[in-house]
This record gives structure tokens, C-alpha cells and sequence, in this order.
């Protein structure tokens, strides 16, 4: 329970769900590529990031000085469901 419970506070955010909506068309973006799409600083933009990673819903790849997030290829029934619909 305390799993949901984290992972439905991470999704209850309007720009953590439009993160996990443009990581869900796009598969994969950088932190540049997402912060410029949802209109937010790069740093507040890696603060959502962080939050979703620590509820599993997106995951890290560090490639050379940039990170690429994806979502995370298992996901909770919870987050699928909440995904689905956005």
C-alpha cells in the first residue's frame, strides 16, 4: 500500500504528469528536452524527475554529461491505469 501511496503523490503534480505524458509519446528524452517542453528550468525540471524516479515511474540512463529518462518498463497497475488516461 505505502508503494501506491508514494507513487499516486509523485503523479499528483500537473508538471509531473506532463513529464510522464511527453515521456510516454517520445519514449525517451533528456532533462533539456523535457524542461523546454514543460516550460520549466532545468533544475525544477530534475527535482520532478527526481521524485518521479523515486516513486519508479521513470528511470536514469547517464550517457556521456547528459541523462535520459524513459518510463520505467514495470510499472505499477496504479501508474498504468493513471497513464493510460492522460
Amino acid at each position: 500500500m505505502k508503494q501506491y501511496e508514494k507513487s499516486l503523490k509523485a503523479l499528483a503534480n500537473g508538471r509531473r504528469l506532463d513529464i510522464v505524458k511527453f515521456l510516454k509519446e517520445k519514449k525517451e528524452a533528456s532533462v533539456g528536452d523535457i524542461a523546454e517542453h514543460i516550460k520549466l528550468s532545468f533544475k525544477a525540471t530534475s527535482r520532478h524527475l527526481s521524485v518521479l524516479a523515486g516513486a519508479d515511474i521513470v528511470e536514469k540512463e547517464q550517457r556521456s554529461l547528459s541523462c535520459f529518462y524513459s518510463l520505467a518498463p514495470k510499472l505499477s497497475q496504479v501508474v498504468k491505469a493513471v497513464i493510460s488516461i492522460i
